[in-house]
């Protein structure tokens, strides 16, 4: 879904041209919306796909859903200047805002703890769905929601759009499709960051809740660190402790248990070496991957102190085997400030396109799956103090290659 300089939105943002006409509209043309989306979530994620759903210009906000008012009254508000000709409808229940005929897609931006029972709801419809990482907060939930998933009559878009960042976008290309450091034997990455935010009930503070912060937090980079082995994985162990963070934290008087570092290594059943490194008590935030190949090296890194602008940087080396280089790819300012770096709004290009088309490209639900997976067994090693078989904790003859959307 490309688009010109003369077809870009930041004329169409400008309130400067709005003493003109329509019909002396040109760069500033506003488009129409083919496509209308309810929203079951109003948080702080739910109003950022608000936001990045008016962003890509594909869509309009039909409806909201949040058992919450005050959540309900915060994307109303918003919603009523990046929306203003079009307010959206309300809903008394989570039943009557999957059903509404006027709404073509669903995005489900719940608390993750609830997103199977929201897609035993969603998937009695027709309509598409955009589901938020993680998919589900344990093994067997995540198995369920996939199930409902390839049995659904429409796509299934699952929200691990870390894939989207610059940097990441840019290992892609280089790795993978051009294939520029060679075959891949082994993938890091870590994330040093802020503690969890707030949230409604506390809920990301506690891992009966959140399956545990390497499931909760962490899919993402195993979602990466899959994508980039190419393999099963087959192995984990791992070592994380609640260090810093929320020790003396109670909610409805129980005590936050949530870990805020730990240490990730996975054994892939193609013989490629994963690793993940977590800190959640630093005074900003910083990204890195790295992927080792039989070729070259490339290194990835974004990087933020609290209140200051991000920073990307990727490193490939290739020695006498091609051209080594430093790039530091980036977004537009209004689409990289429209949430996670700009991730977000081409995950919904990517969305729009598939409901335009009817063909949906990824990431596949078996990869979903597997993000899960392994921080589920990263979070038992942890407990266990022992090496988790992924096979442990999956069903016997379990086959995530079953999966299709």
């Amino acid at each position: 879904m490309g688009h010109r300089v003369t077809d870009s939105r930041v004329f169409r943002q400008r309130g400067a041209f709005a003493y003109l006409d329509d019909e002396d509209r040109y760069l500033s043309a506003q488009t129409s919306p083919d496509f209308k989306f309810g929203v079951i979530g109003c948080g702080m994620m739910g109003r950022e796909h608000m936001r990045n759903t008016l962003l890509v210009g594909g869509a309009s906000i039909g409806g909201i859903f949040d058992p919450t008012p005050k959540s309900i009254d915060h994307a109303l508000k918003m919603l009523a200047k990046l929306q203003p000709s079009e307010l959206p409808k309300t809903y008394g229940s989570l039943e009557e805002a999957c059903a509404d005929p006027d709404t073509d897609a669903l995005i489900i931006a719940t608390p993750n703890y609830t997103h199977l029972e929201v897609m035993r709801v969603a998937t009695k419809t027709n309509k598409a769905i955009f589901l938020e990482k993680p998919i589900a907060t344990s093994v067997t939930d995540a198995i369920e929601v996939c199930r409902l998933a390839a049995n659904h009559r429409n796509i299934v878009r699952v929200g691990l759009q870390y894939r989207h960042k610059a940097v990441y976008a840019e290992a892609i290309t280089e790795v993978l499709e051009q294939r520029n450091i060679g075959e891949v034997c082994s993938v890091n990455m870590l994330e040093h960051r802020f503690p969890f935010l707030d949230k409604v009930g506390q809920w990301n503070k506690f891992d009966e809740y959140t399956g545990g912060a390497l499931v909760e937090k962490c899919c993402h980079y195993f979602d990466l660190i899959n994508l980039f082995a190419g393999g099963i994985p087959e192995q984990v162990f791992a070592s994380g402790s609640q260090a810093v963070n929320f020790k003396d934290f109670t909610h409805d008087n129980r005590r936050a248990d949530g870990l805020d570092q730990a240490h990730v290594v996975i054994n892939f059943d193609n013989g490629v070496i994963g690793a993940f490194s977590l800190c959640m008590f630093v005074p900003g935030s910083r990204e890195e991957l790295i992927v080792c190949g039989d070729a070259g090296r490339l290194h990835a890194s974004e990087q933020a102190l609290l209140g200051e602008q991000n920073q990307n940087r990727v490193e490939l080396w290739t020695g006498e085997n091609g051209v080594s280089r430093i790039s530091t790819p980036s977004y537009p300012g209004y689409i990289a400030n429209a949430g996670h770096h700009g991730s977000t709004f081409f995950e919904h290009v990517a969305f729009i396109e598939e409901l335009a088309t009817g063909e949906y490209r990824g990431p596949s639900l078996a990869e979903a799956f597997w993000s899960i997976a392994v921080g589920a067994a990263a979070q038992r090693s942890i407990t266990e103090r022992a090496l988790v078989d992924l096979s442990d904790i999956l069903p016997v003859g379990f086959d995530a290659s079953s999966f299709s959307s």
